[in-house]
């Protein structure tokens, strides 16, 4: 069960594996969802329009495409039509779905973070307002169509942890994601997974694209992202992930994103237009 503009949506069953959304006006749809009465953990699975999902308030992350990507206020998650891939949101999740039809637009072929101007997120929830009843008009279709050029110039955002299915690789990043506060070292790690330090670290390298440390500082912030968006303080985030102060996670966070988490948000939430 999902809600669109406030209501409760019978009529259009959640994803299981494979769907077709047969959108009714032409090259887009657009609805809202509100997950606080519903799982907050998605299924695995695809479609073959396009999804762009914005969140409103609180925080979604998607895993597709080996890699785990998160949400922030005034960015939205490009999934390209055919991928599969899960969502996971914070129980005070409001989200915006865009779902746009294979060749509408110029859009990346792949996963990824893009930034969403108030204009184009004004665009949208447009979009999202019109009932499955309405009759497409010339105005419609310009809306829609603006909108589809302003998606396809929106830059985007390195905001994503690079997974891996090879089995060492994914037991490590399995186990951190389930307790990002581990502290073990890249030796211990490889005693974990029974290869030598050395081999671990260039596998590591090899599979993502990053250093160990690199890798589990990006984790963190991923983490941090959507612990911050749905409602955690910047203090319980700290100690979630295993930092022995306050301090030392905001120098991290400061670090990866140019400012400290605070005003991160205060001006993510300005740019979206919400404060």
């Amino acid at each position: 069960m999902i809600s669109k503009s406030g209501q409760t949506s019978t009529s259009r069953p959640p994803c299981s594996t494979a769907c077709d959304l047969s959108l009714p006006h032409g090259p887009a749809m657009a609805m809202r969802m509100d997950f606080a009465d519903y799982e907050a953990e998605g299924h695995q699975h695809q479609h073959p329009q396009g999804q762009l999902i914005l969140a409103l308030h609180g925080a979604v992350t998607c895993t597709a495409e080996s890699g785990v990507r998160v949400v922030p206020p005034d960015c939205g998650l490009w999934v390209p039509g055919g991928v599969s891939h899960s969502n996971h949101v914070t129980a005070n999740a409001r989200l915006t779905y865009l779902f746009v039809e294979p060749g509408a637009a110029k859009l990346p072929d792949e996963c990824c973070t893009l930034s969403v101007s108030p204009m184009l997120r004004e665009m949208i929830h447009r979009v999202a307002d019109l009932s499955e009843t309405d009759v497409p008009d010339a105005h419609v279709d310009r809306l829609m169509r603006v909108m589809l050029d302003e998606l396809a110039l929106m830059p985007r955002e390195r905001l994503e942890l690079p997974v891996s299915d090879h089995p060492k690789i994914a037991a490590i990043a399995t186990a951190l994601l389930a307790n990002p506060s581990d502290r073990r070292t890249l030796g211990q790690w490889a005693e974990h997974v029974a290869v030598s330090e050395r081999s671990l670290k260039r596998l590591m390298v090899q599979e993502t694209g990053l250093s160990f440390g690199r890798w589990r500082r990006q984790l963190h912030l991923v983490i941090a992202l959507r612990e911050l968006a749905g409602g955690a303080t910047v203090q319980q985030v700290a100690g979630d992930l295993g930092y022995e102060s306050t301090t030392a996670f905001i120098v991290m966070f400061r670090k990866a994103l140019g400012t400290t988490p605070t005003r991160y948000f205060a001006d993510r939430l300005l740019s979206a237009g919400r404060v």
